[in-house]
């Protein structure tokens, strides 16, 4: 038996939003338990695997497995912060034991560099394609645990969210039968465009690496020192940098695992037809709005909206936002509060925006276009609402699988059933359809989870979908 969990990869640096009081506090809190350094030794042999198996198990058992592919903006994290027996306890609990397995994978530019040299040798995204070996590593070996290789589901959080996304989505839908179910919590198939939009980065990288003059700048980087590389990416922007969610490393189209934009992807119907359940924090954007505090003006906003997001953009696209999304503090996120919680004029308003852009909307354009297609159902965390200035923050619902919550329970019954109802005493949770587009809401109070309906901001969503389908990140 194994007691250990194993090396975590290499990974960048993150530079912590500067806040003070109580913001600092519940700031530090989230970090700490998801955009947190390394616990653990780190070293380039990482790609490991941890499994979860119930006692009684054995290699006849036939158990369902739910895989957990853990976030960090594809910039940092590791797998030995989620304690997988959570969920494997609960199952138990529940009489439909389910193995839980856990992955590594490269991340920040060892996993996920970007840049026309990299697109023409063929090894973008590599990050998705570890993880898309690990899956056949489950194929080939989870019976010894007793696990059954046809009965899995792949579930993740944030980055691990999108991935889960973009392996629907990659092969033209194809599964290769390495899974027959999806749970995304807060991350849906995002508007990334080439990779040769991750240049400057790359570019930045081998100019500080001594690789300018190199006639293969990518064949040199291969040989650098460890210590002169990881300077290097420590040197660019993170996910706690002034240009927040244009992510430096992400995955993009690189024509081997994305042949074209997530989203296009998904109007063309490239997309796996499975069961999936995908849901979002009420306040996605307040944590990456942290380091964004001193743009404090509508012209400043403007400015920033327009050259990190929508650079090709018109002056009237831009404006629209703006107009969608008002200065109004009552009006922005953390969404319910009224005029609190606004640490700058534009805070709650940038915010806002930026939950939506990349979380929010991406959720509801995938639901609309396949809802109907196959099993859908979705959800939304309100609780937390009282953590200042970050109320229902991205993240938080890690709380509500990994600390034996009520989604736990939903989360083994998908593994299990493929769909998440079952279980004695939970509240019916309703397949999302778009003429019913209704959301399990989870939330703080005497009634924890209530059904809301999927129409909010829809304005804001639609014309950000729009946007982000012309300009993609």
């Amino acid at each position: 038996m194994v007691t250990s969990f194993g090396n975590e990869c290499p990974q960048q640096a993150i530079t912590l939003p500067l806040v003070s009081g109580l913001v600092a506090n519940e700031t530090n809190y989230i970090i700490n338990s998801i955009y947190r350094a390394v616990t653990g030794p780190v070293s380039e042999d990482c790609l490991n695997l941890n499994v979860w198996v119930p006692a009684t198990a054995t290699p006849s058992s036939k158990l369902p497995v739910a895989v957990w592919i853990f976030g960090g903006g594809f910039e940092l994290g590791g797998t030995s912060l989620y304690d997988g027996g959570v969920i494997a306890q609960k199952s138990i609990d529940l009489g439909q034991p389910t193995i839980v397995v856990s992955m590594n994978y490269r991340v920040s530019a060892w996993g996920f560099l970007a840049s026309s040299e990299v697109k023409a040798a063929g090894v973008g995204n590599l990050g998705l394609q570890d993880q898309r070996e690990a899956l056949r590593w489950i194929q080939k070996y989870i019976s010894a645990f007793g696990g059954d290789p046809s009965k899995v589901t792949i579930w993740g959080e944030s980055a691990g969210a999108i991935s889960v996304a973009l392996h629907m989505l990659t092969n033209g839908g194809n599964t290769e039968g390495l899974f027959r179910g999806a749970f995304m919590q807060s991350g849906s198939p995002i508007p990334v465009g080439d990779i040769s939009h991750g240049q400057t980065y790359y570019d930045s990288i081998v100019a500080a690496t001594g690789c300018l003059g190199a006639s293969d700048t990518l064949q040199c980087l291969r040989g650098v020192p460890e210590d002169t590389l990881q300077k290097a990416v420590d040197a660019t922007p993170n996910i706690f940098s002034y240009q927040s969610l244009r992510l430096a490393y992400l995955p993009r189209v690189d024509g081997v695992f994305l042949t074209d934009t997530p989203q296009n992807l998904v109007l063309k119907g490239s997309v796996a037809n499975i069961p999936f359940v995908t849901g979002d924090c009420d306040d996605e954007g307040t944590l990456f709005s942290l380091t964004n505090l001193n743009v404090t003006t509508d012209s400043e906003l403007f400015t920033y909206i327009h050259e990190n997001y929508i650079p090709a953009a018109t002056t009237a696209e831009v404006n629209e936002v703006l107009s969608i999304y008002p200065a109004n503090p009552a009006s922005g996120s953390p969404y319910d509060t009224g005029i609190f919680n606004a640490l700058t004029p534009q805070y709650k308003r940038l915010a806002s925006m930026q939950g939506d852009l990349v979380f929010q909307a991406p959720r509801r354009f995938f639901l609309q276009q396949r809802s109907g297609s196959q099993p859908t159902w979705s959800f939304l965390s309100k609780r937390l609402k009282a953590f200042p200035a970050l109320g229902s923050a991205h993240g938080t619902d890690i709380l509500d699988v990994f600390g034996d919550q009520e989604l736990t329970t939903y989360l083994v019954q998908f593994a299990n059933n493929l769909n998440p109802n079952g279980a004695a005493g939970l509240l019916q949770w309703p397949q999302y359809t778009t003429s019913s587009p209704q959301l399990l809401t989870l939330q703080d109070g005497l009634v924890p989870l209530t059904i809301t309906q999927d129409t909010y901001r829809a304005e804001g969503f639609d014309y950000l979908t729009n946007l982000s389908l012309k300009y993609p990140l």
